[in-house]
């Protein structure tokens, strides 16, 4: 599982990717954590609000951080 975090390093960001990381080790999933900060890189997906989340290559989540419910039940499918 490829998980990516698209922003720009903001403290959205960082919570987006803490909540992430939190249920990857409570679901004991391995997936490695990418952080995407280019500008250019983000547009590449067709995101214009951050943070964002995306897995295996999709957009799952823009422009507002997930709890760790949500981003269980996205990862738990």
């Amino acid at each position: 599982m490829q998980i990516k975090i698209l922003g720009t390093g903001c403290p959205n960001c960082q919570r987006l990717e803490a909540n992430t990381k939190k249920v990857l080790e409570e679901l004991k999933l391995e997936g490695k954590i990418e952080k995407v900060t280019e500008i250019a890189d983000i547009m590449s997906y067709g995101v214009m609000s951050m943070p964002a989340l995306v897995v295996d290559g999709a957009v799952k989540i823009s422009g507002r951080v997930a709890d760790v419910k949500e981003i269980k039940e996205l990862l738990s499918k």
